[in-house]
């Protein structure tokens, strides 16, 4: 009996030492995606990132009732680039290995593209295409040098417009066409050495982000009518793929995009149709 319980007790830790960084992991879908990685008992740690240390240690203390997960608070800005490069180094400094790493964090404005000022541009594009960029090359580093397992996996999180335009939302929908073609050029080059880099692109999903989906009946409606499915998506819908996407289930994909939408983008025709807003037509994501 013995015997058997020190087999059990060293699958299990072999089962569960894996380690795991969440950028914008405070609340919405980066947050799901935590509390799943800890229900998953795969995770020896998780790392909650956010701008606001309050928000990352209160997501802390519920993976802790989860599961016997060692989560840490780090805070970081991802549209720096020192603060991406110190988030990636205090995880390794901590837990010595980053098995998985979640590009989550993101931003969006709603501005005419002539309203649209070079700042709005580089704030978009920093924090949607730059971060994941930065945080991407500095876990890469670590990951390759890795043993025990080899290698790693890195999720973007994107949205259904890096395949559908957005107007209003220039640089938005340009971040997310470029974490298209940067998702695939990574997982193209890191192949060899047992990296997989995949793409969940989330359409309508209900969370603080799309909170006018729960309170404006006509802007619902409408959104409705573009989703095959006729219902707005569950931010543990989204957490449930990504979950899938860094187990060993998935050890044969990478470079690929996995569109959670309900059939938003099988729509035929998302044409602009001027007696309607633009939200209206495009239904507003929630990629965090």
């Amino acid at each position: 009996m013995n015997n058997i319980n020190r087999c059990v007790n060293t699958i299990s830790k072999l089962s569960s030492n894996k380690v795991a960084i969440i950028t914008g992991s405070s609340k919405g879908i980066g947050k799901s995606i935590a509390l799943r990685f800890a229900r998953s008992k795969e995770y020896s740690a998780l790392v909650i990132n956010a701008r606001r240390l309050k928000e990352a240690e209160q997501v802390v203390e519920e993976t802790k009732k989860s599961a016997e997960c060692d989560s840490v608070a780090i805070v970081g800005d991802v549209s720096k680039e020192s603060d991406c490069i110190r988030l990636i180094e205090e995880t390794v400094t901590k837990f010595q290995r980053i098995d998985v790493l979640v590009n989550n964090a993101g931003i969006q404005k709603d501005n005419p593209l002539t309203e649209t000022t070079l700042q709005d541009w580089y704030n978009i594009i920093s924090v949607d295409l730059t971060g994941p960029f930065v945080c991407s090359r500095e876990s890469v580093k670590q990951m390759k040098t890795q043993t025990d397992p080899v290698g790693g996996c890195i999720i973007n999180i994107s949205s259904v417009h890096q395949i559908i335009p957005k107007p209003h939302y220039v640089p938005y929908a340009t971040s997310k066409g470029g974490i298209d073609m940067m998702t695939k050029t990574m997982a193209l080059e890191l192949a060899a050495d047992k990296i997989r880099v995949n793409i969940v692109a989330p359409g309508a999903i209900d969370t603080d982000m799309n909170m006018s989906l729960r309170t404006g009946a006509l802007e619902l409606e409408e959104n409705l009518k573009k989703i095959p499915i006729g219902r707005i998506g569950k931010a543990q819908e989204i957490a449930d793929v990504v979950d899938f996407l860094t187990s060993s289930k998935a050890s044969y994909i990478t470079g690929s995009t996995f569109v959670v939408d309900g059939g938003m983008t099988l729509y035929p025709s998302f044409g602009l149709d001027h007696s309607h807003s633009s939200d209206h037509l495009f239904p507003k994501d929630s990629s965090r």
